[in-house]
């Protein structure tokens, strides 16, 4: 019998009931619209005229806890009855997240599986994150933006991030139908989300990519790391304090980071690699599609008799059947690698195949992906009027 992979949770508040339980708040939808398109809002947030989402990027709940002296406002202790962290799906890397978070629906539903995917089509591998400008398909992302749906409850939907995003083909289509206001800075994001909440019903998302920035290169065991957290808990802080009293705030993050020691980046077996014709994913979640005819069940077999205390590896058909990316579409079912190795504790899995003799490979330190308690956990932190 082959060893047991583990199971996705699926009644646990994640991403997905974010924006939706924001919408509740808010009064443009009640639970019958909710279940009418197949949502969920296990959220519990008080009544609010606008709201706003702050997204930090790559702020993990336990690396937020162990830093909570450095963050005060972001760490203090919930509301009453309020829980302090949530899901955030698999796999936990930002695109799928972000994905869903702009949903309300899993990897499976929406079709972005990962940092890099599959493409069945063309037989080769796309960057599923800065890719969608020239290597990612019109139609591969599914569904709609609960940021359109907002439009038409008759809520303004606003991005505020970074000038660099505002034109990118991500930003197309995981944001569409919201109106971006760029502001470089985190104190110009905050700003800029007091002006758009100041009148009128809205939605603002606001996105801080630089901790997961500074993570992927330091990690997040670094001073810089604690120190850009600092500088975010400050401005979230003042966010607070100048918030009208009828605009309710949702903090959050897409996933959470842990740093991979030098010993523990892996690379991979090349005879494994044989028969895969495309890597995908990231080095905590790689995901392989093989040439047609290959024997399947005996390269999972090898993999894991290679891995198997370092990964949990699993066939597409075990991966989707333990719920890892909820409810697959049949269009999004060959996007899935045949095989997917997924780390435990804090390894992660290279090609270095490419490598010349003697030749340093570049790693990253704070990586993420898989699903460590590290990686899935995020910060829930609300203020303003969803507390009040």
């Amino acid at each position: 019998m082959p060893p047991s992979v583990p199971t996705a949770p699926d009644a646990t508040a994640n991403l997905a009931d974010v924006i939706p339980s924001c919408l509740v708040a808010l009064g443009a939808a009640d639970a019958a619209w909710v279940r009418e398109h197949g949502l969920e809002a296990r959220i519990t947030l008080r009544p609010a005229r606008s709201a706003i989402v702050v997204l930090v990027d790559g702020l993990g709940a336990g690396a937020l806890q162990a830093r909570a002296g450095h963050a005060r406002w972001l760490a203090a202790p919930p509301a009453h009855g309020t829980a302090k962290r949530l899901r955030s799906g698999f796999p936990t890397t930002t695109a799928a997240a972000l994905s869903t978070l702009t949903t309300g629906r899993p990897p499976g539903s929406h079709g972005v599986v990962g940092y890099s995917g599959w493409n069945p089509d063309t037989g080769q591998v796309m960057n599923l994150l800065s890719g969608w400008d020239d290597e990612v398909p019109a139609d591969w992302f599914l569904g709609e933006t609960l940021f359109t749906r907002a439009h038409a409850l008759g809520v303004e939907a606003v991005v505020v991030g970074p000038g660099r995003y505002r034109a990118s083909g991500m930003t197309a289509n995981v944001l569409g139908g919201a109106r971006y206001v760029p502001a470089d800075t985190i104190a110009q994001r905050v700003d800029a989300a007091l002006a758009e909440t100041a009148t009128g019903r809205s939605l603002v998302y606001l996105y801080v990519p630089e901790l997961d920035s500074i993570g992927h290169k330091r990690g997040w065991e670094s001073d810089r790391w604690t120190a850009e957290l600092e500088l975010l808990d400050g401005e979230l802080s003042r966010l607070d304090a100048r918030l009208p009293g009828d605009v309710g705030v949702v903090v959050t993050a897409d996933h959470g980071v842990l740093d991979v020691p030098e010993h523990a980046n892996l690379a991979m077996d090349p005879v494994l690699l044989a028969d895969v014709v495309g890597i995908a994913g990231d080095p905590r979640c790689r995901q392989l599609a093989v040439a047609p005819g290959t024997d399947v069940p005996a390269l999972v077999a090898a993999w894991r008799t290679r891995y198997g205390k370092k990964a949990y590896v699993a066939t597409r058909d075990e991966a989707v059947a333990a719920g890892w990316f909820g409810a697959v579409d049949d269009r999004v079912l060959p996007r899935i690698g045949d095989v997917i190795v997924v780390a435990r504790g804090s390894w992660a899995f290279n090609d270095d195949r490419a490598l010349r003799p003697g030749e340093v490979p570049k790693r990253m330190v704070g990586q993420h992906g898989a699903m460590t308690d590290e990686e899935t956990f995020v910060p829930l932190r609300l203020a303003g009027a969803f507390v009040a």
